[in-house]
């Protein structure tokens, strides 16, 4: 990863996204992809897909690699891992993924599909015994009992760290192979149901319906609501709500693709990323120091 500062940090690695990279890279601007391991999950398990322009009958995997392949053949950086908190400071947004800091001058969010809450009331607690980002709330919980809901393998690095700190660690994993947890570990079998409480987190009910007390509760490795990865960006109809020219309420902030709304097809979302890649890089221009 170079640490250096770029034009446009696209989040999402999908029809939109690399749509809207190709099309600042054609105006030498200088972008980084941060996206999945598997890009656009929905349009690689499509058997078929009969209305992309001049590929009739292609298949949702065969078309995303022609786009993977143009994204190579310009050079496009793609990093598979998630951003977790953005912040802007003095005109730059600086996006932590992983343990990195990435700056950018722009922008352009192509995450796909609206996010969907694990738990009922997600929001009422968050903050309240309710987190998405174990390492960065740790402390708090440092002699503490813990559950860690994790969606996939990326979620037990920040498991292994709050067994490092917590009284206990609980983890309940929602994917098939746990790979590399601490064996002070406590894992869960089911599934989560609903968050015990009235103002803070109390417990988590699984569907079996047992309980567990815990004075924290993290949800892992899952998909990141965009208004909660950026604070204060307006959502309409649980989508992103942007104009013709794809920006967002915030300036320098752009969003292309599923999480703007329907028709979710591969053809808007390419249309739609290409817009927000030639306004970002406008934008990008007139904010270079």
């Amino acid at each position: 990863m170079e640490h250096d500062l770029y034009d446009l940090a696209i989040l999402g690695c999908g029809p939109a996204g690399l749509s809207a990279a190709i099309n600042a890279t054609i105006r030498n601007k200088k972008v980084v992809v941060i996206g999945s391991e598997v890009c656009s999950p929905p349009m690689h398990k499509a058997q078929k897909i009969d209305n992309y322009l001049g590929l009739p009958d292609i298949s949702g995997s065969e078309l995303l690699d022609k786009f993977m392949q143009h994204a190579g053949q310009r050079g496009i950086e793609i990093i598979n891992n998630k951003a977790t908190s953005i912040n802007e400071w003095e005109g730059l947004f600086n996006i932590l993924v992983g343990e990195e800091i990435i700056a950018s001058r722009t922008i352009v969010i192509a995450t796909g599909v609206p996010y969907r809450p694990t738990l009922p009331r997600e929001e009422h607690f968050l903050g309240k015994g309710l987190g998405y980002c174990a390492t960065c709330d740790g402390p708090i919980y440092k002699g503490k009992d813990v559950i860690i809901i994790g969606h996939s393998t990326e979620a037990e690095g920040e498991a292994n760290f709050m067994a490092e700190i917590c009284k206990q660690v609980y983890y309940l994993p929602l994917y098939k192979a746990i790979e590399n947890l601490d064996p002070s570990i406590i894992i869960l079998n089911g599934k989560p149901a609903g968050i015990v409480g009235e103002e803070f987190v109390l417990g988590l009910q699984l569907k079996d319906g047992s309980t567990i007390d815990t004075e924290g509760l993290f949800i892992l490795g899952g998909e990141t609501a965009p208004d909660r990865l950026i604070p204060g960006l307006e959502i309409k109809n649980n989508h992103i709500a942007v104009n013709r020219q794809q920006e967002t309420n915030l300036p320098g902030i752009y969003a292309a693709g599923d999480c703007t709304g329907g028709p979710y097809q591969v053809a808007k979302s390419v249309g739609e990323g290409q817009v927000a890649g030639l306004n970002a890089s406008k934008y990008a221009s007139r904010h270079r120091g």
